[in-house]
């Protein structure tokens, strides 16, 4: 197994990481990062094949070994279907789902046409930030409405949700972590008391249809509501800000954006920028059973790690896959996961890029950067810090 050091927290692979991922994916289908000290998954066969693989799960082994001033973050990890795998991911997984409705989802379109709108009307006359002004505040927004939490609570619900989403950065220190378990406490006393709300005093909304979803006779726990509650403002917001602000990066780098995102062309558009940048680049997995994978060794209690980002540009599934281009044809990648754990927002984050990136480019047709855009420390997460425009 080919082993290569670099950094994820280096400036230059923050800003490019493709160049590192093609020459580990040059040497196979798994290579061994030092800096992890784990082996991954470079190749869109061997991730897409793992994602699926029930071999294969996010649930450790053995019991997870953590400090006791992390304890409230894990205490709300045990809960979380991300974290989970059968039975307890399957039920909770139907659960959500009952609630999760593609027409509850589908519903939403007008709404995030009016919120792009609105935003649009608000923007400066000189040189902004596009990402408070629209990239951030369409996804948490919405979530906002879906759940039905007062959306004058923006502001906490994303400065906690960011600091919980930085315990899985490779920036990660004690500082970072300090900041997490505040906000972690924060976040579920918030939520507690929304779900008891919601439970006396049942409202249109996805809170409401949680505490009243129900599989085979079981509910969630109040402690399952409110992991899954923030899970989903967690992911419904984090990666489909990203994925919007990367998006409208790489548009502008197009000669005719406007016309990518026409309707015939909309889709597979929004899937290529998807392939292209996507907003996360890694994903892990325990080994549930001894196993040799493309020749190499995995024992029961192994972790592998599933490069998303290096899957997406493999040569052996696209053409050119360093190249962006919106007329190619819509080929499924790995930026929404596969298999059990397949993102259950991904068709709200479709939905709300599908949205709002048409009504942005129709609006400012003479949209440009004023300034290169730079990707955070954020890895294995991978967003831009500013995305300077001018209208």
């Amino acid at each position: 197994m080919l082993r290569l050091t670099q950094s994820p927290t280096d400036p230059d692979f923050i800003q490019n990481p493709y160049a590192f991922y093609d020459r580990a994916r040059a040497a196979g289908d798994i290579f061994w990062w030092e800096d992890y000290d784990l082996p991954m998954a470079v190749s869109f066969r061997a991730v897409n094949a793992l994602l699926r693989d029930r071999r294969f799960g996010r649930e450790p082994v053995e019991p997870l070994e953590f400090p006791d001033h992390l304890a409230p973050f894990y205490a709300v990890e045990a809960h979380s279907m991300l974290e989970l795998e059968a039975p307890r991911h399957t039920r909770l997984r139907k659960l959500v789902l009952r609630a999760f409705t593609s027409r509850r989802i589908a519903g939403l379109g007008p709404e995030i046409d009016a919120l792009a709108h609105q935003l649009i009307d608000a923007f400066p006359s000189g040189e902004f930030d596009l990402l408070p002004a629209f990239a951030t505040r369409i996804p948490i927004v919405v979530i906002c409405r879906l759940l039905g939490v007062p959306e004058d609570m923006e502001s906490d619900l994303l400065k906690w949700s960011n600091a919980m989403v930085s315990m899985y950065q490779a920036r990660r220190t004690r500082a970072v972590e300090d900041e997490a378990i505040a906000a972690t406490e924060a976040f579920v006393a918030f939520m507690r008391h929304y779900v008891d709300q919601r439970r006396n005093d049942p409202r249109d909304d996805l809170i409401t249809e949680l505490i009243a979803a129900e599989a085979e006779g079981e509910k969630l726990s109040s402690d399952e509501l409110i992991s899954t509650c923030i899970l989903l403002l967690n992911a419904g917001h984090e990666a489909t800000v990203h994925a919007m602000a990367i998006a409208v990066k790489t548009l502008l780098g197009q000669q005719t954006p406007a016309s990518a995102l026409a309707p015939q062309a909309r889709d597979a558009t929004i899937e290529e920028t998807l392939r292209f940048d996507p907003p996360l680049h890694m994903f892990t997995r325990y080994v549930y059973e001894d196993t040799v994978l493309y020749g190499e060794n995995f024992k029961r209690g192994d972790k592998i790690g599933l490069l998303l980002g290096g899957a997406n540009r493999d040569p052996d599934i696209w053409d050119d896959p360093n190249i962006f281009d919106p007329t190619r044809p819509v080929k499924p990648n790995t930026s929404f996961g596969a298999g059990a754990h397949f993102c259950i927002g991904a068709p709200l984050a479709r939905l709300e890029l599908a949205r709002a990136l048409p009504i942005l480019f129709d609006r400012c047709p003479n949209l440009h950067l004023t300034a290169p855009p730079q990707f955070g420390n954020v890895y294995h997460f991978h967003g831009l810090e500013k995305l300077m425009v001018r209208a």
